[in-house]
């Protein structure tokens, strides 16, 4: 009997124990079921103490004089002028004038009041920040280091991780190398061998990484206050969250840092679809999603530059496409990747960097550009499109970029496989669900009818934007695809005109007014357009003046005039470009 009660006794404890057991970690992990859901149930969210200041943020402000101090406009004096104009035309910036601002200069704290008495988690996720950078000048890439350094909570920052793309500026080799040595190993720098431009650098700056979350910068940025938990909180929660910061503009010329957006206005990232970048206002539906108006957002696309992501969760989605070459397209490859394959995009407006936009890109691309015929951007776009577009979806692409049907874009099998491997859902259920909001400015465009050089009759010269942007009135000049010197076509002679009228040039259109023709702005959430084209007599009439493009004879100028289908200065013909490449 004994022995009864004591395996009975063994037993019990058994029962208690493994139930105990199971309690754990049903605790633990929610339940064993979807990632998110699992995450979620044991990591406490970000709270919002009113009245009481958020336990990362300052306890002091911190205000000095000087140059550039407190995010001011710094101006050279006049006899620095030509060091003014000689190291923007070196890095499309003023260098001279950045020279002179230090590099632990104060900001403006532009956040909206709300994001004061924000509380973090203290147990976020460690991160390396990743600057990837090319022959950038020495005190803004400094700047943005200091900046990092000063406005990030030791504990969070894992690394500042500079990643050199074959630059060849003295100052940024061994002067480089014993600068960072002040940081005590908080600050490393790799070197690639060759250049692989920013795309293949950034993925090698990713698996180089050391944190849990990388962060990518560009080399000439300026971290706000507390930038940083609030751009890792949503991470922490869900491993598969990238997270963007606002971005505020920091003036090339006098370095002046400013808000890009009006204050309390939030926007996300859509795209056109010529695949140029685009923002959008928030929808309501996003708006009553939070409970604060500081809270982040779901967000279609990036602009590109800055981002958090979980360095495994980018790495298991296959980064970037590695054929993706130099730059361009990659904001909206890893965008649709990310939200396709069951991953999301948040905006943050507590998490505000300041940045750099050049008043120009200073240097090629040297081999890199040799390797493909025919613009590298499209070439990209054309990748990205293939992979992650439904075909009716491609269409719209090719109506807007009919010349990338004859690009080479190589080999995409591999990134079809992932997408198979990753079960992602198709491009329809990303419109319907993520860019809902994006058809209302961008509709889906009709067909093309005609598309290529637009050419008068009577002069044998195309139509062209002289590479004015718009608004702008519109001139004549000698055409490249009329005979065989196909070579230096140029976009700004590349005009389409679709089944409903419109008639346009990349992503502006052709209209007009009593100054002649024009290139504007296409009209946002319509497709019809002011032109019909007769096939017959070769006119090209404005619906609402029922006048017609006229080229006049002296003056070579364009303008409308009573229509007159036996000028040939009225008369116009399109000539396509089946491809300049071959």
């Amino acid at each position: 009997m004994s022995a009864i009660r004591f395996n009975r006794r063994v037993v019990r404890y058994f029962l208690i124990a493994f139930f105990v057991v199971l309690f754990l970690y049903v605790l633990m992990t929610g339940g064993g079921g979807n990632s998110k859901s699992s995450t979620s149930a044991i990591k406490k969210k970000p709270w919002m103490t009113t009245g009481k200041l958020g336990n990362f943020e300052p306890k002091e402000i911190i205000e000095r004089e000087g140059p550039g101090e407190g995010g001011h406009a710094h101006h050279l004096k006049p006899n620095q002028e030509n060091d003014a104009a000689a190291s923007l035309s070196a890095y499309g910036m003023n260098m001279a004038c950045s020279d002179e601002i230090s590099l632990d200069r104060t900001i403006p704290d532009l956040r909206m009041d709300e994001c004061k008495y924000w509380n973090y988690p203290e147990d976020l996720p460690r991160a390396s920040v990743v600057l990837v950078f090319h022959n950038e000048g020495w005190s803004t890439l400094m700047r943005t280091v200091h900046s990092v350094i000063n406005r990030t909570p030791p504990q969070f920052l894992e690394e500042v991780l500079l990643v050199d793309d074959f630059s060849d500026k003295e100052n940024l080799k061994g002067k480089l190398e014993t600068y960072i040595k002040k940081f005590n190993g908080k600050v490393r720098l790799i070197r690639n061998p060759e250049r692989q431009g920013l795309i293949r650098t950034r993925v090698r700056g990713a698996e180089e990484a050391r944190g849990e979350v990388v962060i990518f910068l560009d080399a000439h940025c300026e971290v706000g206050t507390n930038w940083i938990p609030p751009l890792l909180a949503p991470i922490y929660y869900n491993r598969t969250t990238m997270t963007v910061p606002v971005i505020d503009g920091i003036d090339h010329d006098h370095f002046e840092y400013r808000p890009v957006y009006q204050a309390g206005q939030h926007f996300r990232g859509i795209f056109e679809w010529g695949m140029l970048y685009k923002e959008n206002e928030l929808p309501d539906k996003e708006v009553q999603r939070r409970s604060f108006n500081s809270m982040p957002y779901d967000s279609p696309t990036h602009a590109g530059g800055l981002f958090a992501i979980n360095r495994n969760y980018f790495l298991q989605i296959g980064a970037y496409d590695p054929g993706l070459l130099v730059w361009g397209g990659e904001n909206f490859e890893l965008s649709f990747k990310i939200w396709q394959c069951g991953g999301s995009i948040q905006w943050v407006p507590c998490s505000r960097v300041g940045h750099v936009y050049r008043s120009f890109m200073p240097y090629t691309f040297g081999k890199l550009a040799e390797k493909k015929k025919g613009p590298l951007i499209t070439i990209n776009y054309k990748r990205v499109i293939e992979v992650w577009f439904d075909d009716k979806f491609k269409e719209y692409f090719y109506t807007r970029e009919p010349l990338a049907r004859y690009l080479d874009m190589g080999d995409i099998s591999e990134q079809l496989a992932l997408k198979d491997r990753l079960q992602c859902k198709s491009f329809q259920w990303f419109m319907d669900n993520v860019a809902y909001d994006m058809r209302e400015k961008f509709p889906e465009l009709p067909p093309n009818v005609h598309w290529g050089e637009m050419i008068n009759k009577a002069t044998k010269e195309c139509i062209d934007t002289m590479g004015h942007a718009a608004p702008t009135v519109m001139g004549m000049s000698p055409c490249h695809g009329w005979g065989n010197n196909q070579e230096d076509i140029s976009d700004d002679k590349l005009v389409r005109l679709n089944a409903k009228g419109q008639l346009g040039v990349g992503e502006r259109c052709i209209d007009a007014d009593r100054q002649g023709i024009k290139l504007v702005f296409c009209p946002l959430g319509s497709v019809e357009g002011p032109w019909h084209y007769d096939e017959g007599d070769k006119t090209l009439m404005h619906k609402e003046t029922r006048k017609c493009v006229a080229l006049h004879p002296q003056s070579n100028n364009l303008s409308l005039m009573p229509c007159d289908p036996i000028n040939t200065y009225q008369q116009w013909v399109f000539k396509e470009i089946p491809s300049p490449w071959h």
